[in-house]
């Protein structure tokens, strides 16, 4: 840390902007790690001189501010341990994240959208800001996709471990006889790319779409051609975009999109496990659910990858991910090790 404080303070530090702005990402993030393990050394410290006073006169007071002390430096324990399992060269990035149904027409398009939903309820409890690049509503209710921009340090490392299809079953409010339906979607979580990293992209290569925005977002949207939709088509991945009123802003935000996307795209690639990914992205349904959100009979979010169950589906969907998140982690460096 001393040493990168130092270069930082030379002479002619900014006479590189881009190098410099790489060591600076660098500092940040080693701060990031030191600083909180030097606030709970403090905590601890505190702690144990309370613990010192209790053993010589004993103080409810005293006694619950303890007990208050001890939770706190227990969550900030575990908020680390989960942090030390954030091992992978992207895992410090923040996320892009996309969301598209399954077959099955409306009840799918509403699962989408609350999966939307409980993603953006996660960020908001991490700090996080949440951008919508791109969602396109249903006609009757849901989502026919979306994508969401998770700004936050090691967003991308957390959320990684929600890649996959995710199924829904409950007693479907579309079903006008009020019987069970089983409906799938499928969750892609891409780092984002900064700017230092290069993606060659061949303009030659580039389908660039226009049509008009559907939705919400006023008669002018609505009136040009205004949305953008971009297809690469050396991969075939699309992207698309129609937020925003002005088309030029809508593919400036698309060709961000592209460039995550290439980038997981070239990292799958050299892992060799594109084909994988691929064929799960393709068959959004039964036999691939990574994890299985149940209101009826009864209540039950099940991960099928770590075996995690946790009851109390309502909480989950208010982006309560965090248990998932941290045993899809452990199980993750168990495997590694």
């Amino acid at each position: 840390m001393k040493e990168l404080d130092q270069v930082m303070a030379r002479p002619g530090f900014w006479d590189e902007p881009e190098k410099a702005r790489t060591i600076i990402d660098e500092s940040n993030r080693t701060k990031g790690w030191i600083e909180p393990w030097d606030e709970l050394k403090e905590l601890l410290d505190n702690l144990g001189a309370l613990a010192e006073l209790l053993q010589e006169d004993e103080d409810e007071e005293l006694e619950a501010e303890l007990t208050r002390g001890l939770a706190r430096a227990r969550s900030r324990m575990r908020s680390l341990e989960l942090r030390t399992m954030l091992q992978g060269e992207d895992d410090h990035r923040e996320a892009i994240v996309t969301i598209n149904p399954g077959a099955g027409g409306t009840e799918s398009q509403d699962w989408a959208e609350m999966l939307t939903r409980m993603y953006t309820r996660w960020a908001e409890r991490q700090g996080f800001s949440v951008e919508v690049m791109d969602l396109q509503p249903a006609e009757e209710a849901g989502i026919k996709s979306a994508t969401l921009e998770i700004n936050g340090e090691n967003a991308y490392g957390f959320l990684k471990a929600e890649t996959g299809v995710h199924r829904l079953v409950r007693i479907s409010p579309f079903d006008a006889q009020s019987r069970r339906h089983t409906s799938f979607a499928s969750v892609f979580v891409y780092p984002q790319v900064d700017d230092d990293i290069e993606i060659e992209i061949d303009d030659s290569d580039l389908r660039v779409d226009t049509y008009r925005a559907s939705g919400a977002g006023g008669q002018h949207v609505n009136k040009t051609d205004s949305a953008v939709r971009i297809t690469h088509e050396p991969t075939g991945i699309v992207v698309s975009c129609q937020q925003e009123r002005s088309q030029h802003k809508n593919r400036a935000t698309a060709m961000k999109m592209l460039r995550a996307a290439l980038y997981r795209h070239a990292l799958e690639a050299q892992e060799k496990e594109r084909e994988a990914l691929e064929a799960t992205k393709t068959d959004i349904a039964w036999g691939n659910q990574i994890r299985s959100y149940v209101f009826q009979p009864y209540t039950m979010v099940n991960d099928h990858r770590t075996e995690l169950k946790v009851t109390d589906v309502h909480e989950v969907m208010d982006g309560e991910l965090d248990p998932f998140i941290e045993a899809y982690l452990k199980q993750s460096a168990s495997s590694a090790a």
